[in-house]
This record gives C-alpha cells, sequence and structure tokens, in this order.
C-alpha cells in the first residue's frame, strides 16, 4: 500500500526509482514505502547497513540496495497524511485568536 493514500501497489521486485502511485503520484520506491522505515530510529531505518548513508528526503526516490516494498496492513495508510492534518490544526488553535 502507498504510504500516502493508501492506493494498493502491485509492483514486483525489484521495484524501479521511477514508479509512482497510480493514485496519488507519489515515489513508491521511497524510504516510506520500505519495510525497513521506523521513526524514532538510528537514521530511521532499522536495516543496520543503510543506516551508514541515509537519503536526506524519506518521501522521495532513491537508490538504497536494501529497499524492501512494504505490505502494510490495512489502516496504516494514509497515516502521514492525518499526522499533517492534526499537525496543521494543532498549529492553528496555538495561533488562534478566538476564545
Amino acid at each position: 500500500m502507498c504510504w500516502y493514500c493508501g492506493a494498493p501497489i502491485s509492483a514486483a521486485e525489484p521495484v524501479g526509482r521511477s514508479l509512482q502511485c497510480g493514485s496519488c503520484g507519489r515515489d513508491i520506491r521511497s524510504c516510506r514505502n520500505c519495510r525497513f522505515y521506523s521513526p524514532g530510529a538510528s537514521g530511521e531505518c532499522r536495516e543496520p547497513q543503510a543506516a551508514a548513508d541515509p537519503p536526506r528526503d524519506r518521501e522521495r526516490a532513491n537508490f538504497c540496495d536494501w529497499f524492501s516494498l512494504n505490505p502494510r496492513p490495512p489502516g496504516a495508510a494514509g497515516r502521514a497524511e492525518q499526522d499533517r492534518q492534526a499537525a496543521a490544526s494543532a498549529f492553528d488553535k496555538l495561533f488562534s485568536t478566538d476564545g
């Protein structure tokens, strides 16, 4: 599933760098779609060999040799968009002049 929109990804391994989600257009071969992606881990990656030279942008396509498509369970996708919306809402409340 696409990390951003939750659309199913029917790509065979190895996933090409130029492959994009047919639904939202986001890069498929990105850290966010990798089974080793783990926010909070060193370099945000659980693959020890990949953590030595992590990509700067985890949402864009990269050349990582250890990329493996993450078969996310239903309900896990789209979390990034929900997090963005929650952060924007909290920001708006912080600077709101109401109440």
